[in-house]
């Protein structure tokens, strides 16, 4: 009965407010005066290249724990959970003083095992999705992705993004998703292929790497679950596919920031040198 009210990119009318319920799940009406930032990690155990990845050993601690302390330094967070589909990384939350909750393992995305974790949560306004395999992400990006999704409410995702040099080999690799954006910094395109594809000099345009973390108001996390995935989401395995074929609007904010994530056990060797380093 409410959807004449909605825009088709899931927003509302400047002039009609915007009905704050947690749907499709819970029907639990928010108060807009009300704004809880919560931070969620998703951490699952059956990664397909490197099983068990959330509590892999680096520098002395599991990495879902370098993430979670990572995560304590941030000043927009009012509260932080760990989403797992295994009792081994609850264990493992619980010992290092974390909160976790369990959900299904059979979630296709991480933002699919979100909207299950909070679901318990109804005070959660706001929701920062950070991945739970980047031990070095930058609390400060965390707090400017959650900044700017209160500061402008009509946007319905906030991504993030660092430059690449479009001769660095790392542009071709499949496993570095880029983003291709508007002139005023919002998403066209995400994609495991190069893009731009540089047919011609264009100085000064760089390839921007896409960081995996988001941030999203309640509202719309439960809209985009209620999607089905999406063909080019499924074409590419990329999630935020799926809102930008339905016409959502996602900001890309520029960062220095160019930790690395840990996909594979290389990398984890390679974050841990970083990591002793820095001790």
């Amino acid at each position: 009965m409410f959807s004449s009210h909605f825009l088709r990119n899931g927003s509302c009318p400047a002039t009609i407010p915007c009905l704050k319920l947690a749907q499709p799940f819970a029907g639990v009406p928010i108060s807009s005066s009300i704004i809880h930032v919560l931070g969620v990690l998703p951490a699952r155990w059956d990664s397909s290249r490197f099983p068990g990845k959330p509590l892999h050993i680096i520098a002395g601690k599991p990495l879902i724990q370098h993430v979670w302390e990572r995560c304590q330094q941030c000043t927009k967070l009012d509260e932080i959970l760990i989403a797992t589909d295994d009792e081994r990384i609850m264990s493992a939350v619980s010992a290092f003083g974390g909160r976790a909750v369990m959900t299904s393992s059979r979630h296709p995305t991480g933002t699919d095992r979100i909207a299950e974790a909070i679901r318990d949560i109804p005070l959660a306004s706001h929701i920062v999705n950070i991945q739970g395999d980047e031990p070095l992400i930058d609390p400060a990006l965390i707090d400017e992705l959650a900044a700017a999704l209160l500061n402008e409410q009509s946007l319905d995702m906030v991504t993030a993004a660092n430059p690449l040099d479009p001769d660095d080999p790392v542009v071709n690799d499949p496993n570095v998703v880029k983003v291709v954006t508007t002139l005023d910094g919002h998403a066209l395109y995400f994609s495991r292929s190069l893009v731009p594809f540089f047919r011609n000099s264009s100085p000064g345009l760089p390839v921007l790497r896409h960081k995996g973390i988001y941030a999203y108001s309640r509202v719309f996390l439960e809209r985009f679950v209620s999607w089905p995935p999406s063909p080019l989401e499924k074409a590419e395995s990329l999630e935020q596919l799926r809102a930008l074929e339905n016409s959502a609007s996602i900001k890309v904010i520029l960062t220095t920031d160019s930790s690395p994530g840990v996909d594979t056990l290389d990398q984890a060797m390679e974050v841990e040198k970083i990591l002793l380093r820095s001790c």
